[in-house]
């Protein structure tokens, strides 16, 4: 049976910005801050060290029952028994990741405009994570959509939708005023120094309009 997901704070990782000395660590301090997702983003691993991460990872979500995303991999979703599956533009069709994982498995796809956004919904997807929103260091070769495509996305699809791309405290209240379902952030949690205080504070900030 495919998971109730809340999408309010989900997390996507990135070692390389992590301000603790393992991810591990780093996930459970945006899950105690209260982080309701997490996408493991390993982009430049192999395969087996992208395996034990995802063990690893999905050790500290499991403990408190918090839904784990793999990032493009259907196989390592597979192999660890992942919640789901996040997709790009570049990566696997949503509605071929779908027969590799069932019809019990989350799958997220990334849509930068309308058309895509509406292709998703059709080809089977269970979310949308719409962005780049604003500029972000995480990704370099992204293109910043605007809140006005944002805005025409949130009514012409039914699924929830995810915010994504250079989301922090100041910016993350303008966005649940749209009605999108949640934010998605690197550097704004895993980045900070306090990363279980930084997850709270943007969950604040984002149910408070």
């Amino acid at each position: 049976m495919k998971p109730k997901i809340d999408y309010t704070l989900y997390l996507v990782t990135d070692r390389d910005l992590m301000s603790t000395k393992t991810l591990e660590e780093a996930v459970e301090q945006a899950i105690l801050g209260g982080c309701t997702l997490v996408q493991l983003r390993e982009k430049c691993a192999s395969s087996l060290d992208f395996y034990k991460s995802a063990l690893g990872v999905k050790a500290i979500t499991d403990k408190y029952n918090v839904p784990l995303i793999i990032n493009d991999r259907v196989d390592i979703a597979i192999a660890i028994d992942a919640a789901g599956v996040h997709v790009g533009q570049s990566d696997l069709p949503a509605e071929v990741v779908r027969k590799m994982l069932g019809i019990d498995k989350i799958i997220g796809v990334s849509a930068s405009s309308l058309d895509k956004a509406i292709k998703a919904q059709r080809d089977g997807a269970d979310y949308i994570g719409v962005g780049a929103l604003y500029s972000t260091n995480t990704k370099t070769d992204v293109n910043v959509i605007s809140i006005r495509e944002l805005i025409k996305i949130r009514k012409a699809v039914s699924l929830p939708i995810v915010g994504i791309g250079g989301i922090n405290k100041g910016n993350a209240g303008k966005l649940s005023e749209i009605g999108i379902d949640g934010i998605a952030v690197v550097s704004a949690v895993i980045a900070q120094k306090d990363i279980k205080q930084a997850a709270k504070e943007l969950i604040e900030i984002f149910k408070q309009h």
